[in-house]
């Protein structure tokens, strides 16, 4: 059985988002789905796996559907597949927020950075003057990354405000082009630039995940796998499964 995999997560204001898990882990369950979704008042982000037809239905009940009641009407959804389940269980976590950062003036639901579709992102960080930037933890970018990124080294996302402070300058820096694996990091990150003072802040729209799905290899500027929080490890051009095995990482994940 060939299993369909959903990436997804919003910003959006989420007041209720205590009372809102119960009913959805009980929902995922009647469809026998698995992975993981966190839920937040800033919004929510998850990965999770099972029949097809499954992820149509949970897909659908979040967008259109009366639990969210429309508020996630604007959902970054990425699919893939996996040969086998790559997830053991369901979980469905409260957190303070869906992506840690730590920086109360990082708020992408006022303010974030320009989208960059995928099919644009080669022609920006080929640009002389833009600075291109990886803000994603040291083991993932040791993993795979785009030509000529800086790697912040960090080790959990919650750091980045701190590799900011030391590393980026507002004057010197004016032009700054970001990633990360499926869109999330980047938003917040481009939030908290633009909260410091950085006029010209871009993220790629949908993450490594969209790039690997609509750039042919071809014509691709990345180089490696692309590290996911899930059983198959590592994904490729097209959103291979590329066969790593996890216990062979030796790694922590970070959200």
């Amino acid at each position: 059985m060939i299993h369909k995999v959903a990436a997804f997560y919003q910003f959006a204001a989420l007041p209720d988002y205590r009372a809102l898990r119960e009913p959805l882990r009980a929902f995922c369950a009647g469809l026998a789905l698995k992975g993981s979704v966190l839920l937040a008042q800033e919004g929510i982000n998850g990965t999770i796996a099972g029949a097809p037809e499954a992820i149509d239905a949970f897909v659908h009940e979040l967008a259109h559907g009366t639990l969210f009641g429309g508020r996630l009407n604007n959902l970054e959804l990425k699919f893939s597949t996996a040969e086998a389940m790559p997830f053991g269980r369901l979980k469905v976590r409260l957190k303070k927020e869906i992506v840690t950062l730590g920086d109360e003036a990082a708020d992408p639901t006022r303010q974030v950075g320009t989208y960059v579709e995928a099919a644009e992102w080669n022609a920006l960080i080929a640009a002389p003057d833009t600075l291109v930037l990886d803000t994603r933890n040291a083991f993932e970018v040791a993993m795979g990354t785009f030509e000529g990124a800086v790697d912040p080294g960090i080790r959990s996302f919650g750091q980045f405000k701190d590799f900011t402070a030391k590393q980026l300058d507002p004057a010197k820096h004016r032009k700054i082009a970001m990633f990360c694996t499926g869109g999330i990091r980047c938003e917040k990150a481009s939030a908290h630039l633009l909260a410091r003072g950085f006029a010209e802040v871009y993220h790629l729209k949908g993450g490594i995940l969209k790039y690997l799905e609509e750039v042919p290899e071809a014509q691709s500027r990345w180089r490696g796998e692309c590290f996911v929080f899930d059983e198959r490890v590592a994904l490729g051009h097209g959103l291979r499964e590329r066969g790593l095995r996890e216990q062979e990482l030796g790694h922590d994940r970070d959200e």
